[in-house]
């Protein structure tokens, strides 16, 4: 039977196992790594990419099919126990494979939900969210380890995720889905590598399902398993298939296994970076913006709404999709409801997060809508936007107009004011005023704007 995307009556891991997450728009910090000026080093960087060819030794001469998965050892990895044993074996072992579960539906910058781990014996699915703040500690040295082979596939998200939730860096990676570019197959998918090279033809069933249910079906289970089962093998083939191409035996980059650990090796340098809002750019991103045929008041609500829907967020480890979806944005935009009933009857009546802040959103929706004139920025945007002018340059100009009036001297005012600086929109409820920027090259003009009193939105 299949799971859902999404199963509401599920209880957030977050408060269930105590996670430490850090949302704070601030840039991520790779505390484990070490900095060279302000620079951080990955410790793969360390190495030549070619030197991963050698490590260990390449692949076996005589690549063999796993064992059925029914008749492979498997273990559930859900103690602290559980991974000393899993420890131990990774450190028995020259290579593993590795595939990960994740869910960004409930969480702001996403869990990783499931570990997959095979070596040439074993399968292993370690549960990530009971045993969170452990893995990092256990198995983070054998995923660094240069004479230790990694395979995975398609892991540009992986590694990322593995940095953020666990303080893991991978070092030695073959992916294949570089592999498969690289070889020009059909297909880079892994179950089309899985029909290709082993005969399987993978359940793709449980690939959105949400991957938070505990405890896991058994199909979910073996779901899970596939993924990394046959992956070694496949490994081994395409070893052999890049190899037969270098007689020779010399890895350049120029020929096709140098260019495969090449790519995996960019793959795995990666440094995972947090999402930041921008209160000027951001809301420029929002998917179907380009299209909506805004005006200048309607374009600045939308920023409104986007700033709030990323203070929340970011509050209550939640995405920015559960809080407020971007066609919700769109449609509240272009409506602009004056009632709470209208507001509700727009957005629906099941999300928690909308129905407790229905009211003090209509109320700046109609502090906005009703203000005088316009902010010039947004009449700006909003006629750029109509002229097709791409969304990533209106935001660059935005950014060096900002650049240049944070050169100027901005206008002080008196002592008690609140003020908003560098913001297009600020609107602090509970106060008698806030601050509404109007922008102007070269500089910021603030005035102050009358707001009824209500109550803080954030």
């Amino acid at each position: 039977m299949a799971v859902p995307f999404h199963i509401p009556s599920l209880p957030k891991p977050q408060n269930q196992y105590n996670f430490h997450v850090d949302n704070t728009n601030t840039p991520y910090t790779h505390p484990r790594l070490p900095k060279y000026g302000s620079r951080t080093i990955h410790p793969a960087t360390a190495f030549d990419p070619l030197e991963f060819a050698f490590k260990p030794f390449g692949a076996p001469v005589s690549p063999s099919k796993p064992a059925p998965i029914e008749s492979t050892p498997f273990k559930f990895i859900e103690t602290v126990d559980d991974l000393c044993y899993l420890a131990t074996k990774l450190s028995e072992s020259s290579e593993f494979a590795v595939d990960l579960e994740h869910n960004v539906y409930r969480s702001f910058q996403g869990m990783t939900c499931l570990m997959q781990i095979s070596t040439r014996r074993e399968d292993f699915v370690v549960d990530t969210l009971k045993l969170r703040e452990h893995i990092g500690d256990y198995l983070g040295e054998f995923f660094q380890e240069a004479s230790k082979r990694k395979v995975m596939h398609g892991a540009s998200n992986d590694v990322l995720w593995l940095q953020r939730d666990f303080g893991i860096y991978v070092c030695n990676l073959f992916d294949t889905m570089q592999a498969s570019r690289v070889m020009k197959l059909e297909r880079n998918s892994l179950d089309f590598l899985l029909k290709y090279y082993c005969g399987v033809t993978a359940n793709k069933e449980y690939q959105t399902s949400d991957w938070r249910l505990r405890p896991l079906p058994c199909t979910m289970l073996k779901y899970a398993r596939d993924d990394t089962h046959y992956l070694l093998y496949i490994y081994d083939m395409m070893f052999k298939n890049l190899n037969s191409e270098n007689a020779q035996n010399e890895y350049e980059y120029d020929n096709p296994l140098g260019q495969v650990y090449f790519k995996s090796y960019e793959v795995c340098t990666q440094l995972y970076k947090k999402e930041l809002f921008n209160y000027e750019t951001s809301y420029l991103n929002l998917y179907g913006l380009s299209e909506a045929n805004l005006d200048a008041k309607q374009l600045e609500i939308v920023a409104m709404l986007c700033e709030w829907r990323d203070r929340i967020a970011r509050k209550e480890d939640e995405s920015t999709g559960y809080v407020l979806p971007n066609k919700l944005i769109l449609e509240i935009a272009r409506k602009l409801p004056s009632t709470q009933e209208d507001f509700l009857e727009l957005v629906g009546y099941n999300n928690n997060y909308i129905i407790r802040y229905a009211a003090r959103i209509v109320e700046a929706i109609r502090v906005l809508f009703h203000r005088r004139g316009d902010c010039v920025m947004f009449q700006d945007v909003a006629k750029k936007l109509k002229n097709k002018v791409p969304v990533s340059e209106v935001a660059a100009t935005i950014i060096q107009q900002k650049e240049r009036c944070n050169s100027q001297v901005v206008k002080r005012f008196p002592a008690g004011h609140l003020m908003a600086m560098n913001s297009n929109y600020r609107l602090f409820f509970n106060t008698r005023v806030c601050f509404q920027p109007t922008f102007a090259v070269p500089c910021y003009a603030y005035q102050v704007v009358p707001v009824v009193p209500g109550y803080v939105m954030y």
